[in-house]
């Protein structure tokens, strides 16, 4: 008896070890990643795979269809936050898209109050969603280094990404018919979006990527590099047969944003 409860003891020391080597971990992470980064020239991406044939020759064709990538923190959150950030950066040089996506995000509260979401509960994270919005509305010739620190600023950052989430799990519920074909297991769309997609830090597959580009209206490429035969990082749009506006990167559990040449 005593000796079994001596190895349970140890057991669970090495799991609280586990556990803090874990949190140790996410804050290196957090205290050496920006939420989103500086554009960065896309040599930066190829030097990171010089002794890897598979990924170089990949990267060597990302290389002439595009001129910049900016990196996101990995932290789960990174689908959401690099839509966010490369779609409102886009807004920027595009005020007539701008002022229809305005109205979309304005009517977005009342669909979701809609779908039975508490006015209470998304009240804060419109209101935040719209002012950082807003900023891509601006003029100004400081208005992109503004996007940028309310981007890096956890509290702006965070709550839009919340926002999005809420939007991806309307979209899913609304059109559960459909989306449930998608989800594995005995599971509804109602307990997937509780669990896959409302939650921070939960990282987000192609269902995710349907749904919020569905509910905003916006075209998304995301290129794939992976492992697969081709020698190109594959690219799929989202939702299918719409032209992108936004692009990203995506390696396995981690999405970056792409600028095109």
């Amino acid at each position: 008896m005593g000796d079994s409860g001596g190895e349970f003891e140890s057991g669970k020391n090495q799991d609280d070890l586990i556990m803090q080597r874990q949190r140790e971990i996410e804050k290196e992470i957090n205290e050496s990643i920006m939420l989103v980064g500086d554009k960065e020239s896309l040599s930066t991406l190829e030097a990171e795979y010089l002794s890897d044939e598979i990924y170089k020759l990949k990267v060597k064709d990302l290389a002439t269809k595009y001129k910049n990538i900016r990196r996101t923190r990995p932290d789960g959150n990174c689908f959401f936050r690099a839509f966010a950030y490369a779609y409102f950066e886009s807004l920027l040089d595009h005020k007539e898209d701008y002022n229809s996506f305005y109205n979309i995000a304005v009517e977005s509260k009342k669909k979701l109050i809609s779908l039975g979401f508490p006015q209470f509960t998304l009240e804060d994270f419109h209101d935040t969603f719209m002012e950082v919005l807003a900023i891509a509305g601006k003029e100004e010739p400081n208005a992109h280094d503004e996007l940028h620190a309310a981007f890096n600023n956890q509290g702006y950052s965070n709550y839009v990404v919340v926002y999005l989430r809420l939007l991806a799990s309307g979209q899913l519920q609304q059109d559960a018919d459909f989306y449930q074909h998608f989800i594995e297991g005995d599971r509804t769309i109602t307990e997937f979006c509780h669990q896959e997609v409302e939650p921070m830090f939960r990282e987000s597959d192609h269902i995710h990527i349907i749904a919020l580009s569905t509910a905003l209206n916006v075209g998304v490429r995301v290129r794939y590099l992976d492992r697969g035969e081709s020698t190109e990082a594959i690219a799929h749009d989202f939702p299918e047969g719409t032209q992108p506006t936004i692009h990203l990167l995506y390696r396995p559990s981690h999405y970056d944003i792409l600028y095109p040449i």
